[in-house]
């Protein structure tokens, strides 16, 4: 049996990162994944992410989004590789929508940088936006897009480099609390640590379910697409990332980068799936590509050209969209970091910061009270 100080289940988005900054410090880590990560079997691939700081989602995000905007900006130093793009982020929707107050509130509690546009300023500013006149936007123009799968490739390489040791299309069969450390089982071995992190993305709910732990964790199959645009209006050094809450529906997308098209996505809905049983072709359902490209005609019709390519991937949804960062209320030794309910990834620098400092120091630096296990009790 070999003995590692920390071993994280799953080395995806949260996973890599919190392995570099736990290996970082020193101790003896041990990553496991049952693919070989930056890959297209979970939720973080696809090019690209958006990262805001002014939160409509709550602003008790906006701590952790600015620590995680600086943490990407040290990673881009320490690779050497550009992971992000400082395109401004447009937030759009009905006048009457809390989740653009949401937005302002955030920004003016933290003194963050944020423009509110009419529509006919919108439209002034970008012609490839066409917005009825009941809505408005919040424009903050220093977030932006992050280069997701860099990301997770440049964390990979760094952890690697400072003394991580990484598993890849390695299935984790069995986690056994054994008195104060775990023990985790693999087809082909078994290895041992104090403290353990799951962090498996839709893997979760079964982890956690043979620790006797239900979580309502939701994986939800969800797609992307790309579509073929008017690059003069469109094009990453002039057209910003965006996200429209329509209040019934919500979509979020980028503009298009090396001429690739706009990609855009719908950030509800979807179908609740088996991870293992996925069904991965675009288009099987009508919905793949006929909600985004509905929203484009309506809103961005020189967007709505030819489809240019679609993927699938998975959200993990919990009830109110807030993430689970806790440890298991039965074995201390075990942290959980799950339910990034799509809009997590631009999180998982903060988040494997502050993860990594639980592993080490039993607590973290930011206050992550909000994702507590007890709300579900």
């Amino acid at each position: 049996m070999q003995h590692f100080d920390v071993i994280i289940v799953g080395a995806g988005s949260m996973g890599m990162a919190a392995g570099y900054y736990t290996a970082k410090q020193g101790v003896r880590t041990l990553l496991i994944d049952s693919h070989n990560p930056p890959h297209t079997m979970g939720s973080h691939h696809g090019d690209t992410r958006i990262i805001r700081h002014a939160y409509g989602e709550g602003k008790q995000y906006v701590p952790l989004a600015l620590r995680s905007q600086e943490l990407w900006r040290q990673l881009e130093d320490a690779s050497g590789v550009e992971l992000f793009a400082q395109t401004g982020v447009l937030t759009a929707g009905p006048k009457d929508q809390p989740f653009l107050q949401e937005v302002r509130e955030s920004a003016e509690r933290y003194s963050l940088p944020l423009e509110v546009l009419s529509a006919t300023e919108v439209h002034a500013r970008w012609s490839g936006i066409k917005l009825p006149e009941n809505f408005y936007a919040c424009f903050e123009p220093t977030s932006g897009v992050l280069y997701s799968e860099k990301c997770v490739a440049a964390y990979r390489d760094l952890a690697i480099s400072t003394g991580a040791t990484l598993l890849t299309d390695t299935r984790v069969t069995s986690i056994e609390p054994d008195g104060e450390g775990v023990i985790v089982q693999t087809a082909d071995e078994h290895y041992r640590a104090q403290k353990v992190l799951l962090s498996a993305g839709a893997w979760n709910p079964s982890l956690l379910a043979s620790l006797g732990l239900s979580i309502p964790l939701a994986p939800t199959r969800k797609t992307v697409s790309w579509f073929g645009a008017d690059e003069e209006r469109y094009s990453s050094d002039r057209f910003p990332a965006f996200i429209f809450n329509l209040g019934d529906s919500s979509y979020y997308g980028f503009p298009s980068f090396d001429q690739t098209g706009v990609k855009i996505g719908r950030h509800d809905g979807g179908q609740l799936i088996d991870p293992d049983r996925l069904e991965r072709t675009f288009g099987t359902y009508l919905s793949d590509e006929g909600d985004v490209r509905s929203f484009l005609e309506t809103y961005m019709p020189q967007a709505a050209g030819p489809l240019c390519a679609g993927r699938v991937c998975i959200y993990t949804m919990t009830p109110d969209e807030h993430f689970v960062i806790d440890r298991h209320p039965a074995y201390s030794q075990i942290m959980i970091a799950a339910g990034f309910s799509g809009h997590g990834f631009k999180f998982a620098s903060g988040i494997g910061e502050a993860a990594s400092q639980w592993l080490i120091d039993g607590a973290s630096t930011l206050d992550l009270s909000m994702f507590s296990l007890s709300r579900f009790a």
